[in-house]
């Protein structure tokens, strides 16, 4: 028994952070296909980690009527785009629906990281000074899918999670993904989620599969994070604008986002941001200046 609380006390420390590298995390969450699950797992992680004491920053890149805003029960009126043209501050901008999260809407912004002046630039990352002081993790929601692109935000992250789901065509999409910003960006790790499935043995033979063409084929290492099974908790406090972990702290899906968490905050990075949010933005400002490719599958 003594065993028993040690292990879940070792585990709570670690995903509070106690036991890692200070600095800022940042994980872009990606997915082949719309409809895998990614922005439910974004919400649902961000809310576990804010939990445990960690501030969290949601860069959020998809649509507005897709983004994590509106599966929150919230609207946005402002996004980055208003604070590179100095309209807004970066405090009107945010929105905060859970405690300890944040919510930055960026699609816009991104796509006219590369017309700014290096005055200009000065000025965007400055704005963000006052972030890098309360922000532990950021979590980025990206647009990706069917004919997207690869865009600065997975290039300035530290990992890559891609989430994808148990059908045939959306491992197809995953693995074009995977191989995509592996070939043309340099990335050889990877963090999988398998959701959607049910059972676990299911997600670990897709996982499998998956990681050994990867690495076959492209070099690269696959790191398996976890799975979420089908619950019908999980699809009810969605429809509630909630995250399952607030709804239903006891489901089944609840506690796996929270084993999810703890294993994303362990997980090795390449780096960890000493200088918090102002670096990032920096990264994210150069990354911004490479060309994109566009992808179909």
């Amino acid at each position: 028994m003594i065993g028993v609380k040690r292990d879940q006390a070792d585990g709570l420390r670690a995903l509070a952070g106690l036991e890692s590298n200070a600095g800022l995390r940042v994980f872009a969450v990606v997915g082949g296909r719309t409809g895998v699950g990614k922005t439910c797992s974004v919400i649902n992680l961000a809310a576990v980690l804010a939990k445990t004491g960690k501030h969290v920053l949601i860069l959020d890149e998809n649509p507005r009527h897709k983004d994590v805003n509106t599966n929150l029960g919230l609207c946005a009126r402002y996004d980055l785009l208003h604070v590179i043209n100095r309209d807004k501050t970066l405090e009107q901008v945010i929105t905060q629906g859970l405690e300890g999260v944040k919510v930055l809407t960026v699609m816009r912004g991104i796509h006219s990281l590369t017309k700014l002046t290096l005055a200009e630039q000065e000025q965007l990352v400055e704005s963000f000074s006052e972030l890098s002081r309360s922000i532990d993790v950021v979590l980025i929601d990206t647009a990706m899918g069917k004919a997207s692109r690869v865009v600065p935000l997975i290039l300035a992250s530290q990992q890559v999670l891609i989430v994808l789901s148990g059908s045939g065509k959306a491992i197809t999409d995953a693995y074009a993904l995977i191989k995509l910003i592996s070939q043309e960006y340099a990335r050889r790790d990877f963090l999988v989620l398998v959701n959607k499935v049910k059972s676990e043995s299911e997600a670990r033979d897709i996982f499998e599969n998956v990681a050994g063409v990867a690495q076959k084929n492209l070099s690269v290492r696959l790191e398996w994070l976890g799975c979420m099974l089908f619950d019908e908790k999980l699809q009810r406090s969605s429809q509630l604008c909630q995250p399952v972990v607030e709804t239903f702290p006891a489901s089944g899906s609840a506690t796996g986002y929270r084993q999810l968490a703890e294993k994303l905050m362990q997980s090795d990075g390449r780096w960890v941001d000493n200088d918090g949010v102002e670096n990032f933005m920096r990264r994210l400002i150069r990354t911004s200046h490479l060309d994109t490719a566009e992808f179909t599958v």
